[in-house]
């Protein structure tokens, strides 16, 4: 299993996270931010090629936050100049009928990342105790067996997430999970700038707002999910997420520690392989042409 790289934002294990006391706002260290991802991104971009080389680790990162709190634009600015092929994205909003006749992790297992590759999950099967633990009358449309408990149903949940993502970590998976955390005054500054600039109004959900009443329930299932799930072979980090360009840098950083924690090599050419070289250079260099 990989080493969960060290960040101040990292949610501890004994299960001594609390929300309240999570910085939404870097202050000053905002500034150097653009910086710091540009020289993270060209490791990162190394790496990725070691990864696919390599081809015995797969990577999910899983990206989950309130709405507005930047998970687009930061999968998008930490992957940019990553090569496509070694790279891909899953979007999970509503499940499909076919989702639901499956248990809750059936969606999100169908679109693990293969070895070599980097996977990131936008929204996961986190949900299932995040949005639904808010609206646990969302539970009858998912023909479970049993009546429902809501006292024990997110306990058994939390059981789950963490003996598949145990699975996957010895099997080589390495899983890097980020809660992008925004203050609500944040949060109510970009839904108005998306009503307000004509490029961004497309953005504009009015479930979104309603769902800011909700505001401290969301906070209370987060707190929970983080204790319940942070685990050194499957971290939670809680990055301050009001200033944007600072949590991409620190995404992008904890992401590159992370990678050269596993020790990425490019495969070595066996005693077979450097003849089948020579005789291919010898070919090459007696033929005639181009």
């Amino acid at each position: 299993m990989f080493k969960a790289p060290k960040s101040k934002y990292l949610v501890p294990y004994d299960g001594s996270f609390r929300v309240a006391d999570a910085p939404t706002d870097p202050g000053k260290g905002k500034w150097r931010s653009k910086r710091r991802l540009q020289k993270a991104l060209k490791k990162l971009d190394r790496l990725q090629k070691a990864l696919y080389a390599d081809d015995r680790h797969a990577v999910l990162l899983i990206f989950q936050a309130m709405d507005a709190a930047g998970k687009d634009s930061t999968i998008r600015a930490v992957m940019e100049g990553i090569n496509p092929a070694g790279c891909q994205v899953f979007s999970f909003r509503k499940p499909t009928s076919r989702d639901l006749d499956h248990d809750f992790l059936w969606r999100t297992s169908c679109s693990l990342p293969e070895r070599g590759r980097i996977g990131i999950f936008n929204r996961s099967h986190y949900e299932e105790v995040l949005v639904v633990r808010v609206h646990p009358e969302i539970l009858r449309a998912q023909k479970l067996p049993d009546p429902i408990n809501l006292d024990t149903i997110w306990g058994e949940r939390f059981e789950s997430i963490e003996a598949l993502e145990k699975h996957l970590a010895r099997n080589g998976t390495m899983i890097v999970k980020f809660w992008l955390h925004v203050s609500k005054e944040e949060q109510k500054a970009r839904f108005l700038s998306r009503l307000d600039v004509p490029e961004k109004q497309w953005k504009f959900n009015a479930m979104d707002v309603r769902e800011r009443g909700f505001w401290d329930a969301y906070m209370a299932a987060y707190e929970d999910a983080l204790n319940a799930t942070s685990r050194p072979w499957a971290p939670w980090y809680a990055i301050p997420a009001d200033s944007k360009p600072y949590a991409r840098a620190c995404v992008a950083e904890i992401i590159v520690d992370a990678l050269g924690s596993v020790g990425l090599e490019y495969p070595q050419p066996s005693a077979d392989d450097r003849a089948t070289f020579d005789a291919a250079r010898e070919e090459l260099t007696e033929s005639k042409g181009s």
